[in-house]
């Protein structure tokens, strides 16, 4: 079992993989459905991806990794009674999907400290709302058993149908250190044309799954006008870490009753709205202003890992740039470049689930240093597509230099038993 002084909280970033593609697939997804049709560049990609990561271990944090899945997924189209081969378009491009680069939809967590039997728990998100996504959870299961096999985790498999649950994208921790934190579960309901992806039920199904204590799990509604807006998930309208919530001013519902709430099980949370005046909505999530990494350094203070998009958006600018400069709990902002993956619709909080655990009670070969993140960068240089145009998804000489690239990265791992 973990020992309570050790625990820490580790990101665990999903490696880009060599199937990085824009297909266009994830509907309410703004970015992803804008840039459909475009030429990818998963080299790029997942190099962004390893220079992001140096910059978590910059700032002195604890870094891991979630590996990519199989692609063309041909297990799914077997089920679908296709192959790779013979697949049409549309099927093809679902089984080519690399949207498991975002591990912030791998799974929910909650660390011992939380939990009624004193292990972190993990639940495997299901996904189900979208068809490129709802095959990822048995290699993502497969994965979360191998790096969290010791006992200090439970490791539990999706929410049953038809309750969608997309993960730790819709779910945030307070606490103050050392103590039980505060879960808070943001659900959605409607989002005009667009789906609301994460149902209710699920929420609260992981949430007794975890044995959480009822008096400190919060349940919130995301806001209409933000699902609708194009905020697919909670993390792009608010994140939170430590005992700093980071939210815009439409992110839930109820707003007043749901920081009443927080503040009366934990009196110390400091609550940072940006006014919908000086951020609109439209900017925050054009400029994935909340899908930040909100860390603490470990001598302390609060630090907005941001994507260079950030930069380019008026409102956003001035807003940091105030933010940083000011008496608040975040005083400074790490700008990363991942394009690529924004260009699919996801930003720096998408690519990493967080664990806060003891690191010694994690297969190491899920965790990084910067000597192991060279070797990573070498076997991508080597064998990632340099570019990948939409009318290829089907071309089975990419299929086959797809899956030799990720069969190197394991066996480099020593992670070959993932292979299938």
């Amino acid at each position: 079992m973990s020992r309570a002084d050790a625990v820490v909280e580790i990101n665990f970033d999903g490696i880009i993989g060599p199937s990085h593609n824009y297909a266009g697939l994830s509907v309410g997804n703004l970015a992803a459905v804008g840039n459909a049709g475009r030429v990818s560049r998963p080299r790029d990609a997942a190099l962004e991806g390893v220079a992001k990561m140096r910059t978590a271990l910059s700032l002195g944090l604890t870094q891991g990794i979630l590996l990519p899945h199989p692609r063309p997924d041909a297990d799914w189209l077997a089920a679908l009674g296709t192959t790779p081969e013979t697949a049409d378009r549309l099927l093809i491009a679902n089984a080519m999907s690399a949207s498991a680069m975002w591990a912030a939809n791998a799974a929910t967590v909650s660390p011992a400290a939380d939990s009624a039997d004193g292990r972190c728990h993990l639940s495997v998100a299901n996904l189900l709302t979208m068809p490129h996504r709802a095959h990822e959870w048995p290699a993502t299961l497969a994965q979360l058993r191998v790096a969290f096999a010791n006992g200090a985790f439970a490791v539990h498999g999706p929410v049953p149908a038809p309750f969608g649950d997309e993960g730790a994208a819709n779910h945030m921790r307070l606490a103050s250190a050392g103590t039980a934190g505060v879960e808070i579960f943001v659900y959605g309901r409607s989002g005009g044309e667009f789906p609301a992806r994460q149902h209710e039920q699920a929420s609260r199904a992981v949430a007794r799954r975890h044995g959480l204590d009822p008096a400190h799990t919060l349940f919130w509604q995301q806001s209409d006008a933000a699902i609708a807006a194009g905020a697919f998930h909670n993390d792009v309208v608010a994140v939170a870490d430590g005992t700093i919530l980071f939210a815009h001013e439409q992110a839930f519902a109820d707003r007043t009753a749901a920081f009443d709430a927080l503040r009366a099980v934990l009196p110390a949370v400091e609550i940072v709205e940006v006014p919908a005046p000086q951020v609109p909505l439209a900017d925050a999530i054009r400029s994935y202003l909340f899908n930040a990494q909100l860390v603490t350094r470990p001598a302390g203070g609060g630090v907005l890992i941001l994507p260079r998009e950030a930069q380019d958006v008026d409102s956003v600018r001035t807003y940091v740039d105030a933010l940083v400069a000011g008496n608040g709990p975040i005083r400074d902002v790490q700008f990363v470049d991942v394009r690529e993956s924004m260009a699919n619709g996801g930003g720096p909080a998408c690519l990493r689930l967080r664990v806060l655990c003891d690191p010694a009670t994690v297969d190491p070969r899920f965790l990084v240093d910067g000597a192991r993140l060279d070797r990573i960068a070498g076997v991508i240089e080597r064998n990632w597509p340099e570019r990948i145009v939409p009318d290829a998804l089907g071309d089975p000489e990419l299929h086959q230099a797809i899956q030799a690239a990720r069969s190197a990265l394991l066996a480099e791992l020593d992670l070959s038993e993932l292979e299938s």
